[in-house]
């Protein structure tokens, strides 16, 4: 049985679309359009090495099982360019998609869960911005939000989408 929601909340969801989609393009265009190019680097080497309220972390100690992963990466000349604008992109891309509520289904979800184990630190509990980002976009998808008031909804009424309708899972 499938819920029908109000109006009000249609709207909700749209506006909280919309505002998540807002915050992932504003940090995407400030990174492309600040005056210094945008590097990767400093959040994947400094991101798990404590935090300014609890003081820096202790000598030898890592809070993320991962971190060395993420600072091997740092240090690899060919892949930060790629990363660096696969972020960029990423940010822009999703923002735009959730903005214009277009295939909603799965923006932003995998790129909270990768920021959020890389900036994992156990110094600072498990909940952090990368995790509830993650998690409003994972709802969103869930609840289809791009059917409140977005292009999903439209576009589902198109021929090809109607003759392909495993086109309507990414659709959200």
């Amino acid at each position: 049985m499938e819920a029908i929601l109000t109006k009000a909340q249609q709207g909700a969801i749209a506006v909280l679309r919309v505002a998540t989609g807002i915050v992932f393009l504003t940090a995407g265009l400030e990174k492309f359009l600040g005056a210094e190019p945008f590097s990767a680097a400093g959040f994947l080497k400094a991101g798990t090495l404590g935090s300014p309220y609890l003081g820096t972390a202790a000598d030898g100690v890592v809070y993320n099982p991962t971190h060395d992963f993420w600072v091997n990466l740092a240090g690899n000349a060919t892949l930060m360019p790629f990363i660096n604008w696969m972020v960029v992109a990423g940010e822009i891309t999703i923002g735009t998609l959730l903005i214009l509520g277009l295939v909603t289904r799965f923006a932003g979800t995998l790129m909270m869960a990768l920021f959020f184990v890389a900036s994992w630190n156990f110094a600072l509990g498990i909940v952090n911005e990368q995790l509830m980002y993650g998690i409003v976009t994972a709802v969103l998808g869930v609840v289809a939000a791009g059917h409140y008031y977005g292009l999903d909804a439209v576009l589902e009424k198109a021929a090809t989408i109607r003759r392909a309708p495993q086109l309507r899972y990414v659709m959200g």
